[in-house]
C-alpha cells in the first residue's frame, strides 16, 4: 500500500494542476490566448530561468553522467526510428504521418517530466536533470524537423543551416550554455540577480501545468482516435517499457533510473501542436495524441512507478 501512495504522492499533484488548467478553460477563466501567451512565456523565460539556475549553482563535471547521456542518445533515435516505421505502416498521408511520427517519440520531459522527478527525489535531481535536458535537445529538435519534413516531401524545410539557426537560438540551450562557466569556475551574480532568477524559475511548472491543462481540446478526437491511439500506444507503453527493461539491465537505478524514466515516458510535447501547424502537418491529429498521451499517461507512469519501485531500483 505504501508504494501506491508513494507514487500518487509523485503523480497526483502535477496532473491535478494540469486538470485546473482544463477546468479553467472549460469556465471561460482562460483562453487559447492565454495558453499561447503562458507557453511562449515558460519556453522563453522561466525554464531557461530554471535550468540557468539549476545548472550554475552546482558543479557541473560532477553532473555529467556519460554514460546516461549516451543511452539516452541511443534510445531516442532508437524511439524516432519505431516511430518511423509505425507511422509507415499505419499513416496514409505524409500529414497524418509526420504528426503520429513526433507525436509518438518527442516527450514533455521539461514540464511533466521535471515536475514528477521534484516530487520523487526533490529538487537536488533537477540539476543533473537540467544537463540532460540540454544535451538531448538538439537531436531531438533535428528529428523533429525531419519527422515533419521528410514525410511530406518538405526537403526545403531541413537545411542545415536552419537547422543549426534553430538549435543556436533554442533559449533553453542558450541558457544551459551560458550557465557552464558559472558551474565550472563557481562564479556567482549578485544576490538580487539570483534571487529573481528563481522568483522567475519557480513560476516555470505551476505556469506551464496550467497551460498545458488549458490547451487541451476534446474536439473531434473521434476522426483522429486510430492513428491517436496508436502513437499513444507507442509513446507512453511500448516505448517506455522498452528503454526502462533495458536501462535496468545495464544498471541504471535510482535518481539515474528516474531521470530515464520520466524522460521515455512523459506524454507527447505540448510544443509538437504548433510545430506540425507550422510545418503543414496535421495540427489537430497532433492535438490529439498530446491529449490522449496526457490523459494515459496518468495510469502509465503511476504504474510504472510501482512496478520500478517494487523491484526496489527507482
Amino acid at each position: 500500500m505504501d508504494i501506491f501512495i508513494q507514487a500518487a504522492d509523485i503523480v497526483a499533484p502535477v496532473f491535478i494542476i494540469v486538470f485546473i488548467g482544463l477546468a479553467l478553460r472549460r469556465a471561460g477563466m482562460i483562453d487559447a490566448h492565454f495558453n499561447a501567451l503562458s507557453s511562449r512565456l515558460v519556453f522563453m523565460v522561466t525554464l531557461p530561468a530554471l535550468l540557468f539556475a539549476k545548472i550554475s549553482s552546482t558543479r557541473i563535471q560532477e553532473l555529467i553522467d556519460g554514460r546516461q547521456i549516451l543511452f539516452a542518445y541511443l534510445f531516442i533515435f532508437i524511439s524516432f526510428a519505431i516511430a518511423w516505421l509505425a507511422g509507415l505502416r499505419l499513416a496514409k498521408s505524409g500529414r497524418d504521418r509526420g504528426a503520429f511520427i513526433q507525436g509518438a517519440f518527442r516527450g514533455n520531459f521539461a514540464i511533466l517530466g521535471f515536475a514528477m522527478l521534484n516530487n520523487a527525489y526533490g529538487p537536488g535531481v533537477l540539476a543533473p536533470a537540467a544537463v540532460v535536458l540540454a544535451a538531448i535537445m538538439p537531436p531531438y529538435n533535428i528529428l523533429a524537423v525531419l519527422a515533419l519534413s521528410l514525410t511530406q516531401k518538405r526537403e526545403r524545410d531541413i537545411s542545415g543551416r536552419a537547422i543549426l539557426k534553430q538549435i543556436l537560438t533554442n533559449p533553453l540551450i542558450l541558457a544551459a550554455a551560458g550557465a557552464v562557466p558559472f558551474s565550472l569556475f563557481q562564479l556567482r551574480l549578485p544576490q538580487m540577480l539570483l534571487t529573481s532568477i528563481d522568483h522567475l524559475s519557480s513560476l516555470t511548472l505551476p505556469l506551464a501545468l496550467i497551460g498545458i491543462g488549458g490547451s487541451l481540446s476534446f474536439k473531434g478526437v473521434r476522426e483522429d482516435f486510430r492513428l491517436a491511439f496508436h502513437a499513444t500506444l507507442l509513446k507512453i507503453v511500448l516505448l517506455p517499457i522498452l528503454v526502462i527493461a533495458a536501462a535496468v539491465h545495464a544498471g541504471f537505478h535510482g535518481p539515474e533510473l528516474g531521470v530515464l524514466f520520466f524522460f521515455f515516458a512523459s506524454p507527447t510535447a505540448i510544443a509538437s501542436y504548433a510545430m506540425a501547424e507550422a510545418m503543414g502537418s496535421n495540427s489537430r491529429l497532433a492535438g490529439h495524441i498530446i491529449l490522449l498521451t496526457t490523459m494515459g499517461s496518468i495510469i502509465t507512469i503511476s504504474t510504472g512507478i510501482i512496478i520500478l519501485k517494487s523491484m526496489g531500483v527507482f
